[in-house]
């Protein structure tokens, strides 16, 4: 494994410890300008998420109302109800994105196929740089506000829905996340810097409970205004 890689695993609790786990859950309260772009506005403000650990699959519960959750895998979304009787179901969603660019409003589909994979991702990272078909490069480093960050070019295999097959982190020294850079491909390439931070230790795990997402400028710097997504994480639990 590259040895930047491996460094931000182990800041981040290790592969080992990792590995004793199939699953994260956590409280979610959300915000940003996304959610109104995409006419979906109050439908996950605030709900409860669970991702898988060892194979790619998430569910948020409640989605839109209470007494429906979704289901999310790379190849199929679904809309439950509590009690697991289907809703909806949609095939191959990011099939569905197609010609999209960031105005086009979503279905409730697309919606928690956009939730599913990028909680998964989210909950997921660095864990996922040991993923097979992970490849990953370190690039020169990157200074911002004071700082000096080290740079982990990723590339993700098809296997893998993510937001784009090639992304960015941004590690300090000590080997913890501070900025995520993807393009998204399911809103025309649209690029993003997730800023992450406020760290907490679950069960010998660190995870970040404090992100907020802004455009990206071609050189990288951050368009500050406006925010486009906040995300808030309380009661992470593993098991």
């Amino acid at each position: 494994m590259n040895s930047l890689a491996q460094l931000t695993i182990d800041a981040h609790g290790g592969l080992e410890r990792w590995r004793q786990f199939e699953q994260v859950s956590a409280h979610l309260v959300q915000g940003g300008v996304l959610w109104q772009l995409k006419g979906v506005s109050g439908y996950l403000d605030e709900t409860n998420v669970t991702v898988g650990l060892r194979s790619e699959w998430t569910s948020h519960s409640p989605f839109r109302v209470v007494g429906r959750r979704s289901r999310f895998e790379p190849g199929l979304v679904a809309i439950e109800a509590d009690d697991g009787s289907n809703r909806g179901v949609l095939p191959e969603p990011r099939r569905s994105f197609t010609g999209h660019t960031l105005e086009p409003p979503w279905t409730d589909m697309q919606l928690a196929y956009f939730a599913g994979c990028a909680m998964w991702t989210y909950l997921n990272t660095p864990f996922l740089l040991a993923w097979p078909g992970v490849v990953c490069e370190e690039l020169s480093p990157w200074k911002e506000n004071g700082e000096s960050w080290r740079r982990l070019a990723i590339h993700y295999p098809d296997s893998i829905a993510t937001h784009s097959s090639r992304q960015t982190l941004y590690i300090d020294q000590s080997g913890l996340l501070k900025r995520h850079d993807y393009d998204v491909e399911i809103a025309g390439g649209t690029p993003g810097a997730h800023y992450i931070d406020a760290y907490v230790n679950v069960s010998g795990i660190k995870f970040p409970t404090r992100r907020r997402i802004f455009g990206r400028n071609g050189d990288g710097r951050i368009n500050p205004d406006p925010l486009v997504v906040t995300i808030d994480l309380s009661k992470i639990q593993l098991g």
